[in-house]
């Protein structure tokens, strides 16, 4: 009977614990799914076409970095109650603080763009105009956010998370073989050698890792949420599960690409897709069914990511949990964005997919910049008490600051000067 007693207790802490959890989960989840948006569908499975399985192991070494990123902004966000646009406007001044909202606008409307363009592209093999594809998502949006409370838009969010993983399937569709997967992908290597193209490619996986509207986007959310210093353990946590999520969607869509199409020149997800329905038909439906998903977490968040910052900076009321009179602004920029950027996509002959690679490189070009506002706003012991960063975590988010400068810098040299690396 004592056995019994105490392994009853243990399944109640456990049943406790888990129930805690799933209250305070989330941000870290929503934003870590959400970054395999339209753009980064279509980094990996052009990565996986390109090289097969041989970047694989760059992609694991990713999900660390995003997550020692990321848990920054949960304990700045913890702890200071603001957001990161009006925490950097607050650190350092005015000057800082405008450079880092107009970074983050521009980068967040460019990307917005590519959420549109992986959702029309996803549904047209469904045979649904584009239009039609604009006009549903900006409903379904607008529902989101207008249902007055961040809990009910954060359990739909949830909801699209879990159809992010239709990838993990698709890939046991294409049965690739195990040990071409291990002796291939987890050995570093760099296949053709060090070129530009390489670089791009290597740059635009970080890009789509690590991107500057998911630090204002986290960093909102928990405000949003309302977690507290005593949420913090929770909160990185959380981000963690999404970071293994992030890694695990990523390889398994570089493994059905590198299986099906390794060698063949693949522009976007979408032509992955029709490609991947000639031989193997519903792993090419899970591919676009999920690109279409990815389209629109991206968009669900980005889009949220620039009205939190807009209302930080100018002091308009700025939570999901006010109403459209009680926050007329922040729903005026929420849906500015959301719907010219969906008629982008519209435009006859726009040039759709250079867009779409284009803007992971622009982002990993301009990410520096905002971490080491983050990095810096983490060392002030004033603001922070003992949540600031270790030596430890400085370290390591140091470090991952000088390579995305060091591989910036390599590939505008390969650009410059096409046979410095060969």
């Amino acid at each position: 009977m004592n056995w019994i007693t105490k392994l009853y207790y243990k399944f109640q802490r456990l049943f406790k614990a888990v129930r805690l959890y799933l209250v305070l989960a989330g941000p870290g989840i929503v934003v870590m799914i959400a970054d395999n948006d339209a753009g980064g569908i279509t980094t990996y499975a052009a990565t996986g076409a390109k090289y097969g399985y041989n970047l694989i192991w760059f992609l694991l070494i990713l999900g660390p970095v995003a997550y020692f990123v990321q848990e920054m902004t949960v304990r700045l966000g913890a702890v200071t109650k603001r957001g990161h646009a009006e925490a950097i406007f607050d650190g350092f001044g005015a000057f800082w603080g405008w450079f880092s909202l107009l970074d983050l606008l521009l980068v967040d409307w460019l990307t917005l763009v590519t959420e549109f363009i992986g959702m029309t592209s996803a549904l047209a093999i469904f045979g649904i105009p584009a239009w039609a594809t604009v006009t549903g998502v900006c409903l379904l949006m607008g529902f989101m956010v207008l249902n007055g409370r961040y809990w009910t838009w954060e359990k739909i969010a949830m909801a699209f998370c879990a159809l992010n993983l239709i990838y993990i399937p698709g890939a046991f569709l294409v049965h690739p073989e195990v040990k071409d997967i291990v002796s291939h992908g987890l050995v570093p290597n760099f296949p053709g050698g060090f070129n530009g193209q390489l670089f791009f490619f290597l740059m635009a996986n970080i890009g789509t890792t690590i991107a500057p509207w998911m630090l204002f986007f986290q960093q909102s959310s928990v405000v949003d949420k309302g977690l507290k210093e005593k949420d913090i353990a929770w909160g990185k946590f959380d981000t963690l599960v999404g970071a293994i999520f992030t890694v695990v969607v990523a390889v398994f869509i570089v493994i059905v690409t590198g299986t099906v199409l390794n060698g063949v020149d693949v522009d976007d997800a979408a032509q992955a897709a029709k490609l991947l329905m000639a031989s193997h038909h519903y792993a090419g439906e899970f591919m676009a069914i999920g690109l279409f998903d990815a389209g629109l977490l991206g968009a669900i968040c980005i889009s949220l990511a620039s009205s939190w910052a807009f209302g930080e900076v100018f002091g308009w009321a700025h939570s999901l949990n006010n109403k459209i009179k009680e926050a007329p602004w922040f729903y005026v920029s929420y849906f500015f964005a959301l719907i010219t950027a969906g008629l982008v996509v519209l435009i006859p002959r726009a040039p759709l997919v250079l867009i779409t690679l284009f803007v992971q490189v622009v982002a990993v070009t301009l990410l520096p910049a905002a971490l080491v506002f983050l990095i810096l706003l983490l060392n002030d012991r004033e603001t922070m008490g003992d949540r600031v960063n270790t030596p430890w975590e400085n370290l390591v988010n140091c470090s991952i600051v000088a390579v995305i400068i060091l591989l910036s810098t390599l590939y505008g040299l390969s650009t410059l000067f096409p046979d410095l690396f060969n």
